[in-house]
């Protein structure tokens, strides 16, 4: 395994590179940092792929100074950077979606996209009036002045991990813990950088989305993640649409070896790459 910082305009992004094999690239969700695939990257690697993952601007040891920037091209300059010609990416959450907008911009880098519990820029979901209800508390919560980040964390644990409306403590304590360290750590930390959107977004573009796509939801996460797989399944025109009963958004810390085979499995109909 090889840890490096990696410099890119603006900011400076550590990662993580192991294995041999087909590269992949793991997008961690807005919320966590690239330890959220700690259990997942072992059973990638014995699967034979070479598999990178990588902190964002501004979450785990990556930075970003107050500039703008662009969140495919930070995969690029990922790529570029270990000499990947082209890649798979996995995305979670906020890291599908970025996957998604990359495998449009860069249509030669990316050879397929496995999104999980994935966002879908441009994309408006309908919420149920509970989930609603969610949101409004989130926006109070992120915005109180005095702002208290311990209650901040303990919502997003709740919602992110346990799922909305679940029981709290549904997932395994040592999960619990590992997640809300990556959640507590990036609330004590100020948003820096402005990110460039993709224009036109993704929704509009799905004839372009054009590499094999597997979108994974769970049944315990938000309406919109299911409706997002199913959007991808209906308009992108290489696109399959998985729904999990079981499970909330972090999938690949709540259920790594299942998330795993599924992304061999996905991935071992396409043809290899390097």
């Amino acid at each position: 395994m090889v840890e490096r910082f990696l410099d890119v305009q603006g900011g400076r992004l550590f990662l993580v590179d192991e294995g041999e094999g087909p590269p992949i690239v793991l997008l961690h969700a807005g919320v966590a940092d690239h330890r959220a695939w700690d259990g997942v990257v072992p059973l990638l690697v014995a699967d034979g792929y070479r598999v990178v993952a990588y902190d964002a601007r501004g979450a785990g040891a990556s930075t970003s100074d107050d500039v703008e920037f662009s969140r495919r091209a930070d995969v690029v300059a990922v790529m570029d950077a270990l000499a990947l010609d082209h890649a798979a990416l996995v995305g979670n959450s906020l890291g599908g979606q970025t996957a998604f907008d990359a495998a449009i911009e860069y249509p030669g880098r990316v050879v397929a996209v496995v999104g999980v519990g994935a966002g879908l820029s441009g994309f408006d979901g309908e919420s149920t009036p509970a989930e609603l209800e969610i949101f409004e508390a989130y926006r109070r919560l992120d915005s109180a002045r005095p702002f208290d980040a311990d209650a901040l964390t303990d919502f997003e644990v709740g919602i992110w991990l346990d799922g909305p409306g679940q029981p709290r403590g549904r997932v395994d304590a040592t999960v619990n813990r590992a997640f809300r360290a990556m959640a507590a750590a990036l609330n004590e930390r100020s948003p820096v950088g402005h990110e460039i959107s993709l224009d036109p977004p993704a929704n509009d573009r799905l004839d372009g989305l054009r590499c094999p796509v597997l979108a994974i939801a769970g049944s315990l996460d938000f309406a919109e993640v299911t409706q997002v797989a199913e959007r991808l399944e209906t308009a992108a025109p290489n696109a399959r649409a998985l729904v999990w009963p079981d499970v909330a958004h972090m999938v690949g810390m709540e259920q790594p070896a299942r998330l795993a085979a599924a992304i061999t499995d996905f991935l071992a109909r396409v043809p290899r790459w390097a």
